[in-house]
């Protein structure tokens, strides 16, 4: 039944596949010729097939381990060097129809407050999040068609993109709501999207049926055939990710890589950005209804594998993990953090920032976005707010031709630099500002192309002097 170039879900994520590759990858955690063999590929940074990828995630060589993580460390300097983009997640509303067993939103829910911003009260969480700095957001809302139809998703979008408070500006708007129709999803294309994002929670079809008994949600291939109704309707950057922890973890590895394989293979463009987010505490939610927790250790050799078979894809951690954690996502190949999180409606505005218990999960890094600039620049990192490659039209194979190759660096590295600048004349406090000059003096001379590192450093000097938005 396997397919990768079916549009049909269980045939691109097809569960004897699946099966096989564990069984295989099993047969060779061991085989130390086979292992070498996968090493050898990857170092050539065009990435691994999924059944190889399962074998060194079961690979109990030390030796090949540590390969393993040295080699997700120069995959990702090759492609992303040590630029590190920042949004932050907006939630409009948390009212759902879904069962969701792992989700506080789920519709039996009768604890969590119930909340639904007005465009005004979105208006006054945008510019609370400008005043930190954000340029990029994430918009999420539970799936309800009453209250979050898609007229309201639509309207929410135009509101986020006009409002200019000060200097700031959202400049990409981001979407992760619920699974819909190719019409929907044109409508979402039209209003000027960035990624479109959906995780599938688990690849696993009857454990997916156990955890969603309710709901649109319900329908398992509904769910997981979502992206190519988006690139059908011209959505041409979309995101996957799982909840690692619902259910066994190599089960949902490999079906994430089969995923991201038939995107590939269907559309000619892979997953823009993968997400890794694990279950955790929430509302109404037992943890300890779910047994299959990942420990830490199998968790990010799970980033670094990810890194390895789809270098090109943008990786995404969450505020759900710590600090800790999170710095070794950078380490071994994530590429994009939120900071300065809320994952409560109405959160970012402070009047409404008291316990009201609309949350969708608890937060385990709650620095402030200055505090985790400020991070990643004493960490060697740049941190970057910027949005030109989809404003510029570098979306889809067109940024995919650029990030295979490397050749994005071109760009980004100019642009990071950029609105590094802006952040820091902006918004930064006075050490953040101070760590962040060196940065820049230090990453100045990594730009590639000497016309635009010239440019780059008249516009740092415009920049200083009240200009902003400049773009390669």
């Amino acid at each position: 039944m396997y397919d990768p170039r079916s549009k049909i879900a269980e045939e691109f994520i097809a569960d004897e596949e699946i099966q096989a590759t564990l069984a295989w990858a099993q047969e060779n955690k061991s085989n130390r010729e086979l292992i070498d063999s996968i090493l050898d590929k990857a170092e050539t940074f065009k990435g691994l097939t999924h059944r190889e990828a399962a074998v060194l995630l079961d690979c109990d060589i030390p030796e090949c381990n540590e390969r393993i993580f040295g080699l997700a460390k120069k995959i990702k300097e090759h492609i992303y060097g040590n630029r590190i983009v920042l949004f932050a997640p907006l939630y409009l509303s948390n009212h759902c129809i879904n069962g969701c067993i792992y989700c506080p939103y789920h519709a039996k829910n009768k604890t969590i407050v119930r909340k639904k911003l007005t465009q005004e009260q979105i208006r006054q969480e945008v510019i609370a999040l400008q005043d930190m700095g954000h340029k990029r957001l994430l918009l999420e809302a539970g799936e309800h068609p009453r209250h979050n139809p898609i007229e309201y998703i639509l309207d929410s979008i135009k509101t986020i993109y006009s409002i200019k408070h000060k200097n700031g500006e959202i400049r990409r708007v981001n979407i992760n709501i619920a699974a819909t129709t190719v019409e929907n999803y044109r409508k979402l294309h039209e209003a000027g999207i960035g990624t479109y994002q959906l995780f599938q929670e688990t690849y696993n079809k009857p454990n997916y049926e156990m955890l969603h008994p309710k709901g649109p949600k319900s329908n398992y291939a509904y769910h997981t055939e979502a992206m190519d109704r988006a690139m059908e309707a011209g959505i041409d950057d979309v995101g996957l990710g799982v909840l690692f922890g619902l259910t066994l973890y190599r089960y949902d590895f490999v079906g994430l890589l089969m995923h991201g394989e038939h995107l590939e293979a269907t559309w000619g463009v892979g997953p823009h950005t993968i997400s890794v987010p694990r279950i955790c505490p929430a509302d109404d939610v037992d943890p300890g209804t779910f047994t299959n927790a990942v420990p830490d250790e199998i968790f990010l050799k799970i980033v670094a594998l990810i890194r390895i078979a789809v270098p090109y894809t943008g990786m995404i951690v969450s505020t759900r993990e710590s600090a800790r954690v999170r710095a070794k996502c950078l380490e071994f190949g994530v590429s994009q953090i939120s900071g300065g999180s809320r994952t409560s409606v109405g959160g970012y505005v402070v009047e409404e920032e008291k316990e009201d218990n609309s949350a969708q999960f608890e937060t385990s890094d709650r620095r402030t976005l200055d505090e985790v600039v400020h991070w990643l620049l004493e960490d060697g990192y740049l941190p970057s707010f910027c949005t030109a490659c989809y404003r510029a039209g570098r979306t889809g194979d067109r940024f995919m031709e650029l990030a295979k190759t490397g050749e994005i660096a071109t760009y980004c590295q100019a642009n990071a630099v950029m609105t590094l600048k802006e952040y820091m004349e902006d918004y930064a406090s006075e050490a953040t500002k101070a760590a962040g000059e060196k940065v820049i003096v230090a990453e100045l001379p990594k730009i590639p192309h000497e016309k635009i590192r010239i440019a780059s450093e008249k516009r740092l000097v415009r920049i200083a002097e009240g200009e902003r938005d400049f773009r390669f």
